[in-house]
């Protein structure tokens, strides 16, 4: 995905010429820990490290005849070492290259990740203490609920990223595992000793028991947390094509000189952005079914999930950061419109009182049941005739025999519902 959102160096991790160079890492830490067990000469070592490397075009062009791109691939490396290349791929199977090398991308692509996280967090959490008391009201299934403020959304998030946080954190620690154990994973061929060295190279922990491959319920995983991420970020999306509603216009993503939103309506303003993410994580959730999928293989290995991973697991990653990126440009540039806010509070009637007004009669010895519909009635003819909730409580003596009229205008005072906002917010960002 070419876009000003993507970063580069996602999209250079997954070129085929540095997953080679991944496979070629993994070679090369095996023939130094062969070296180390006084199976390769030094001199043999020394010329390998000098001259091992790869053409991508004379790969392609093996490939062609072998249908087999690992021994593609080690024939080009072959071809550019010479003699001492009888020593690479000693005791190997594929997968033991290619797993291993998947795991470094993978945790790579973490650490590219987690770090758009954070810079979301860091958008997130100024933004929260920018609006902290900026008055909107909350809403339940599409209805004005109870007041709150703008900055418990922003707040909300950055605990949602927190978490996302904490999962990416630890998808990367269970990926981050290799495997040089042979072609059933019996170490037939290779000594497990040389598994822990290879591994203690490439800073992996040994996958404990494997067959021929990595098991796949830790990609899974992986691709999981990805999909989490991506569904916070829709979350937060999805807020913002609600707000932006015409109806309710109480947020616009950024709108730049010379963007354009309809080619037949001039005055469209859309939130194409985050309808966007909201498309892109369906993407990403989908492929957690494949993952999932991939984790049951035939006895010690097939290759059925191998075609999958190619597509899902960059795709996934790039996705995901580019999700990232988008999201944290549209929050940091986002227009609140505070007035708009509080208009659309106004708008019903005091009626986000009622449970206040409840309370206030069970309190006083009312059944909470009758209370209730004590309550109710006023509201509906509130609402129904858009007349002020707290005039109607006032003229309902069932109401005022049990409060008095300042009682009634204390119910409706609005910085009730705000005064634990400085709790909530020490909570979340501590003592900040």
């Amino acid at each position: 995905m070419i876009s000003r959102y993507t970063r580069p160096e996602m999209g250079r991790l997954w070129e085929m010429g540095n997953r080679y160079q991944k496979w070629l890492d993994v070679e090369i830490a095996v023939c130094e820990a062969w070296a180390e067990q006084g199976e390769i000469p030094e001199s043999d070592m020394r010329a390998i490290r000098e001259k091992a490397g790869f053409d991508i075009g004379r790969i392609d062009e093996i490939e062609k005849t072998t249908r087999h791109d690992v021994i593609a691939f080690l024939t080009s490396v072959e071809e550019s070492v010479g003699a001492e290349s009888r020593f690479i791929h000693k005791g190997l199977t594929s997968s033991d290259v290619v797993d291993t090398a998947l795991s470094l991308l993978m945790r790579e692509a973490a650490d590219i990740i987690i770090r758009g996280i954070r810079e979301l967090m860091d958008v997130l959490k100024i933004q929260a203490f920018k609006y902290k008391d900026t008055l909107c009201m909350g809403r339940s299934h599409g209805i004005h609920a109870e007041p709150m403020t703008f900055g418990l959304k922003f707040a909300l998030w950055y605990e949602d990223a927190k978490r996302s946080l904490q999962r990416i954190e630890r998808a990367k620690e269970v990926i981050s595992v290799g495997k040089i154990s042979g072609a059933i994973g019996t170490f037939s061929n290779i000594p497990p000793e040389l598994e822990e060295i290879v591994c203690s190279k490439l800073g992996l922990t040994p996958e404990p028991v494997a067959t021929q491959v990595v098991q796949r319920d830790r990609h899974a995983e992986y691709i999981i947390s990805l999909a989490l991420i991506a569904a916070c970020i829709e979350k937060i999306a999805t807020e913002i094509r609600h707000l932006q509603r015409t109806e309710v216009l109480e947020v616009e993503e950024p709108f730049a000189v010379g963007q354009k939103g309809s080619s037949a309506m001039p005055h469209k303003k859309n939130p194409v952005g985050s309808e966007n993410l909201c498309g892109l994580a369906r993407i990403i959730r989908s492929n957690v079914i494949s993952a999932l999928e991939n984790i049951a293989l035939w006895h010690e290995r097939d290759i059925s999930h191998s075609s999958v991973e190619r597509v899902t697991i960059p795709d996934s990653t790039i996705l995901t950061d580019y999700m990232l990126s988008r999201i944290t440009s549209i929050l940091k540039d986002l227009h609140l419109y505070p007035e708009r806010m509080e208009a659309n509070v106004n708008k019903s009637y005091g009626l986000y009182n009622s449970q206040r007004v409840l309370l206030s009669l069970t309190e006083k010895g009312v059944a909470r049941q009758d209370a209730y519909a004590m309550v109710q009635k006023n509201a509906m003819e509130s609402w129904r005739n858009g007349t002020n909730f707290m005039e109607l409580l006032q003229k309902d003596s069932n109401i005022t025999r049990h409060l008095s009229l300042s009682e009634i205008e204390v119910i409706f005072d609005l910085g009730y519902y705000l005064r634990n906002v400085d709790y909530i917010f020490k909570r979340v960002f501590g003592e900040d």
